[in-house]
């Protein structure tokens, strides 16, 4: 027989961190009984013996469950006999892994609540630098110039957006420029070493190719100007023209996957390797 709705257990996640892991792992669990709400309770930043009666306490009076990511042994132990003390029912996320892990690696785990954010600095750095992407994007605002770790300049859909966003994935702070007969740069872009700046570009016929899809795509017709091909031509000249005044490398990046054109401008800005 179904159980009615009120049945349904509460759920109670202990955690030393933010408790992200537990919440997850709970919501799945919860998900696969349809049309039922479970009452999600999360207690993050548990440090000593005093906050788990407090919560023990609390979870008895509503019989919850007990889903856990306590890395510190000591807690982890003294939660497990309290909570058998009293009936509730525990789940520990962590805990069987970690020891499965020292058996397997025949060492000690340390036992650092948070670690994976106190040592994983690339992280909050990844964060920053998408966020930096998304807001410099398509020349949006050219102050960025100014701040990035690398700019890309080039025409209309030479992958400039992709590149930033693949590379804002590996830290690095990436504005991009578009380049355009009718539109001067921003000067911004004359300011900084060409060392920051990568040129992008693409055959004209291929180009062509991937314009006249995209205005298919938007429902306009191929003959538009955006996709003509004398058009195309004048513009990778232009840009080119640009990229020799800035003194940049250039990639062209024809028959390139984003991830092989985005190891080039890594080699670019480690190594200083300028040549396509």
């Amino acid at each position: 027989m179904t159980k009615e709705l009120s049945e349904m257990p509460v759920i109670y996640i202990i955690s030393d961190a933010l408790g992200e892991t537990a919440e997850y792992v709970s919501r799945a669990a919860a998900a696969q009984f349809s049309g039922v709400r479970t009452k999600i309770r999360k207690i993050p930043y548990v440090q000593d013996e005093i906050h788990i009666d407090e919560i023990i306490e609390e979870a008895v009076k509503e019989q919850a469950i007990i889903v856990y990511t306590l890395v510190v042994k000591r807690l982890r132990t003294y939660l497990e006999e309290k909570a058998q003390e009293l009936g509730l029912d525990t789940v520990d996320i962590l805990g069987p892994l970690i020891n499965i892990l020292a058996d397997k690696t025949n060492l000690a785990p340390s036992y650092t609540p948070n670690v994976t954010h106190l040592l994983d600095e690339q992280y909050f750095r990844k964060v920053e630098a998408i966020e930096f992407a998304v807001k410099y994007d398509d020349g949006k605002d050219p102050r960025g110039v100014l701040l990035a770790d690398v700019v890309l300049i080039g025409v209309s859909r030479t992958s400039k957006t992709p590149l930033s966003m693949y590379l804002a994935h590996k830290g690095i702070k990436a504005a991009n420029i578009p380049l355009v007969p009718e539109v001067s740069p921003p000067q911004e872009l004359f300011q900084i070493s060409g060392q920051k700046v990568v040129g992008l570009t693409l055959k004209p016929d291929l180009l062509n190719q991937i314009r006249t899809e995209r205005l298919r795509t938007l429902g306009l017709g191929a003959s538009a100007d955006y996709a003509n091909y004398q058009r195309i031509v004048e513009e990778l000249e232009y840009a080119r023209g640009i990229m020799r005044k800035v003194s940049c490398p250039v990639i062209d990046a024809t028959g390139k996957a984003i991830e092989e054109t985005a190891s080039r401008i890594l080699e670019i800005l480690y190594k200083g390797d300028r040549n396509d």
